[in-house]
């Protein structure tokens, strides 16, 4: 299928989502569609080596007159002219409820939603695309999202909702020298990978650190203000914070790592706490450390239970208890067959149901050539 793939935010970007989108076009590149990625321009780097994508799919940048709503509906219409100026998509798939608004006579839609939006305008924004007679699928990240977008808009009817998780990539082979790290050659390397936003436990991994003097802490992520927030309140001299990474050069760091932690609080706020997200999310980094064999210490919160079992592919424990999570670090410091099989199970779940081609195939499943029109809800 000839693929449109609408985000409304920059690419390149040190955020995740940039990261989730240029993974799902180079899913359906792999699968072989031609897809063609519309974007607001980034930071400067490259981005096809900045995400370590493997194919050089289109990207089409084109350029927000300001970030509100009626700059967004502007450049939307601007992504609409672009499109239509060109081969006529089978299908369009995005993120941004804008530009897909703006493209819902093209061609048949798909909408990806990781959140429940309660910043779009007009109200309605959101309702009246779930609404559109050519949306032919909702993609939803969490089983917990299905069902509130399903209570939010229950008038519509039943809504063509599938649940695909984020995912991960199988790592690639081992550099032939390791990623040279700060700290003590024989000390137990425990890793953290993401922001390092309110809401995602940075507190309870430095009070872990002055707890473990014997450990060697990894942050890595973070923009410049967070990291200089947080270490101007950390008191461990073993914890060593890495600042933002290109995601094409993450897996040198979690090879590294003995013991990976997603200690994630009951509100996970976004970037300039504009929103709220713990009750939906789908975290990369859970997959991403078990893609490459992490043993993992994660907050046990029933979004996260969808996919992790205590003592299967890691060890739950309550965010706020920060005696609960010693002790599963000092459990997994002490047991390296106890680390060895949580790494191992969850690296063979992510290569058996979390692949992003895998996921490619799950949400473009049974599409293809044939339109579907979803009938009228009933009066």
């Amino acid at each position: 299928m000839r693929i449109a793939y609408l985000h409304g935010g920059g690419i390149p970007s040190p955020f995740a989502n940039g990261v989730h989108v240029m993974r799902m076009c180079d899913a359906f590149a792999a699968a072989g569609h031609q897809v063609t990625l519309y974007s607001i321009p980034g930071t400067d780097e490259e981005p096809y080596a900045y995400y370590g994508v493997r194919h050089r799919f289109p990207i089409r940048l084109v350029a927000c007159p300001d970030y509100t709503p009626s700059g967004y509906r502007k450049r939307a219409e601007a992504v609409r002219a672009l499109v239509a100026d060109g081969p006529a998509p089978d299908l369009v798939y995005g993120r941004d409820p804008y530009a897909l608004s703006a493209l819902a006579d093209l061609a048949p839609l798909v909408y990806e939603i990781h959140q429940l939006r309660e910043d779009l305008s007009p109200a309605g924004t959101e309702e009246a695309l779930l609404a559109a007679p050519r949306l032919v699928r909702v993609v939803a990240i969490t089983h917990a999202l299905a069902r509130d977008v399903r209570d939010k808009y229950a008038a519509l009817g039943p809504l063509p909702i599938v649940v695909a998780p984020d995912c991960a990539d199988p790592p690639g082979p081992a550099p032939a020298d390791p990623l040279p790290l700060p700290g003590r050659p024989d000390a137990l390397r425990v890793g953290y990978v993401g922001h390092l936003y309110d809401g995602r436990g940075i507190g309870l991994v430095l009070e872990l650190a002055e707890r473990f003097p014997a450990l060697d802490f990894h942050l890595v992520g973070g923009t410049d203000e967070d990291r200089t927030r947080w270490q101007q309140v950390c008191r461990s001299p073993h914890a060593h914070f890495h600042g933002h990474r290109p995601p094409s050069e993450l897996s040198g760091y979690y090879a590294r790592f003995d013991v990976v932690l997603a200690p994630y609080e009951r509100k996970v706020y976004t970037w300039g706490r504009l929103g709220e997200t713990g009750r939906w999310a789908s975290p990369m980094k859970v997959f991403e450390y078990m893609s490459h064999g992490c043993p993992m210490i994660a907050s046990d919160l029933p979004v996260l239970r969808e996919v992790l079992q205590d003592r299967v592919n890691c060890l739950l424990r309550p965010p706020e208890d920060a005696d609960a999570w010693a002790g599963a670090l000092n459990e997994l410091a002490a047991d390296p067959a106890l680390r060895r099989g949580l790494g191992a199970e969850g690296r063979r779940q992510v290569l058996e149901r979390y692949t992003w081609r895998r996921r490619a195939d799950v949400v473009l499943a049974g599409l293809g050539a044939v339109e579907t029109v979803r009938p009228e809800p009933a009066a």
